[in-house]
């Protein structure tokens, strides 16, 4: 079992409170709600549970598993074969963002010399150098974007506070098979299928009204 100090820490990572940002990106659900393609809890859950499986999330589980167990050059490949996997402007913001926010911080607090990096793949790095076990990070990591998400959901859809938590203890019961299954997969096997959520965050870039930047 992971231990106490382990999960405190990793709990801290994926807090809304550690200073990433992810309160301001949406990943694109913002325009499926003005699209009228989600419009309450079943189709938001729906929508971010084939975000999980299939799209975006799933592929930074494998990225996040290549670093976590590569050597610095390394890294860096995988570093730039993220920013090419990112389907939108608004995606590549996003996880440039966070990850650089993600990679100070852990910086900040914990030393090392994490790099600024694409979301995952700073996430990766920094369990590798902390010693944390892969597939702990790699579920909790799932779970902090299906949280933020749900977060989103609620104050754009919207959702009521306990329905929407409702919801995402149920999609927290998928993150860790995803997990699991996406850290067997190499960088070969990576293909998000989620075309409707990559769309959704393209045509976001001309939303007219909008709160988030993704």
């Amino acid at each position: 079992m992971t231990d106490p100090s382990t999960l405190l820490t990793l709990t801290q990572w994926f807090s809304p409170a550690y200073p990433v940002g992810a309160f301001a990106y949406s990943h694109g659900l913002e325009q499926a709600v003005a699209e009228a393609q989600v419009t309450d809890v079943a189709s938001a859950e729906a929508w971010i549970g084939d975000v999980l499986a299939h799209g975006g999330p799933r592929s930074d589980v494998t990225l996040l598993g290549a670093a976590y167990r590569a050597d610095a050059q390394e890294t860096e490949e995988i570093d730039q074969f993220a920013r090419s996997l990112a389907p939108s402007k608004e995606r590549l913001l996003e996880t440039e963002q966070q990850g650089g926010s993600f990679a100070r911080t852990t910086r900040a607090i914990w030393g090392g010399d994490l790099p600024d990096l694409t979301y995952p793949v700073a996430v990766g790095r920094a369990a590798r150098h902390m010693g944390f076990p892969v597939e702990t990070v790699a579920t909790l990591y799932l779970h902090g974007v299906a949280a933020n998400l749900i977060s989103a959901a609620i104050r754009i859809v919207p959702l009521g506070q306990t329905e929407g938590q409702a919801a995402l203890a149920r999609l927290s019961a998928l993150c860790p098979s995803i997990a699991r299954d996406a850290l067997q997969d190499t960088l070969d096997d990576i293909g998000s299928c989620a075309f409707m959520a990559d769309i959704a965050s393209m045509r976001h870039e001309t939303l007219y009204s909008r709160i988030f930047r993704s």
